[in-house]
């Protein structure tokens, strides 16, 4: 070797047995086996190479074999997750076992984890086994709109401690998969995405009530999103103190995207129906019947009237 190569390889000589020293070290022991800093190392690599893994299986899970079947695409996605998540658990179980660390020997740690999660992780296995059961049995899937708690919005994603929801605000909730398990939920599009919307409305005593109904029916027959089946139905709910009381029912899929944009608009086109038949929609009204006396109105100053009953 040459006399000025010498001291760079020692140099570097030093330091890889240096380093061999420190990563060779033993820190623990777990059951008969003594972990070092490079075994802790050479796990954490493996780690990260399972997860890569389990991303591109997912994605050809779902791209190569679960897309050409006819199952729906929200059980196709539930299958995909469940499968990474299995993929995931047998990873770490090879990489644990490539490192010579015996599973046996985490026996005791195991238990120990029990307790902790026993007393204060019952939120997240709750969270976690709430997850498996939406997943297998589908209460609500991608793309579903639901209400639970106050938050409504599409359901779009699926995860196995929480589900993110994506308001008409387009602001995302994330919510704990346990209250999908625990409280009441209202899917608007589970199974079938046509539901009935209801818009009660009122007009005069006295309106032709036959040419109202024949223009407010053909109204809402000719909205585009409105279903021609079943077909929008009018019913009449009854006498008002001040008008004749309508319910007007249409069937739509549009609860599923903009259910409020849908409502307004309905309501707007029927506003605008009964002006243009001159069906007068009233307001609320008073009579008043002196029995005896004189009932005298003046005009203050400011413009306001005020009353004087007399005997």
């Amino acid at each position: 070797m040459d006399t000025y190569l010498e001291p760079i390889y020692n140099f570097f000589n030093a330091a890889y047995q240096a380093a061999a020293t420190v990563l060779q070290h033993p820190l623990f022991k777990l059951g008969a086996k003594t972990v070092s800093l490079a075994e802790i190392l050479k796990l954490l690599i493996l780690f990260a190479i399972v997860l890569l893994l389990a991303r591109f299986f997912r994605l050809f899970l779902l791209g190569k074999v679960l897309n050409r079947t006819r199952l729906a695409s929200s059980l196709q996605y539930a299958i995909g997750k469940v499968g990474g998540y299995l993929f995931i658990a047998i990873g770490i179980y090879i990489a644990l076992q490539s490192v010579g660390i015996d599973l046996s020997a985490l026996a005791v740690m195991a238990g120990a984890i029990g307790v902790g999660i026993g007393f204060g992780l019952q939120n997240i296995t709750n969270n976690f086994i709430s997850g498996l059961i939406i997943l297998a049995e589908r209460p609500i899937t991608i793309g579903d709109r639901v209400e639970v708690e106050g938050v409504a919005g599409q359901v779009k994603e699926i995860n196995l401690r929480s589900t993110t929801i994506l308001t008409n605000d387009n602001i995302s909730v994330i919510v704990p998969n346990s209250q999908f398990i625990s409280n009441t939920v209202v899917n608007w599009s589970h199974g079938d995405p046509k539901v009935r919307m209801r818009l009660p409305f009122g007009i005069a005593y006295g309106s032709n009530v036959e040419k109202m109904k024949e223009v407010v029916s053909a109204m809402a027959a000719t909205h585009s999103k409105v279903l021609d089946n079943p077909a929008p139905t009018l019913f009449f709910t009854g006498f008002g103190d001040s008008s004749l009381n309508f319910e007007l029912v249409v069937w739509t899929a549009e609860m599923t995207f903009t259910p409020r944009r849908f409502h307004s608009e309905l309501y707007f086109g029927l506003e605008k129906t009964l002006r243009e038949n001159q069906i007068e929609i009233p307001f609320p009204q008073r009579d008043l019947h002196v029995r005896s006396g004189t009932f005298s109105v003046q005009a203050a100053k400011d413009g306001s009237l005020t009353g004087k009953l007399s005997e």
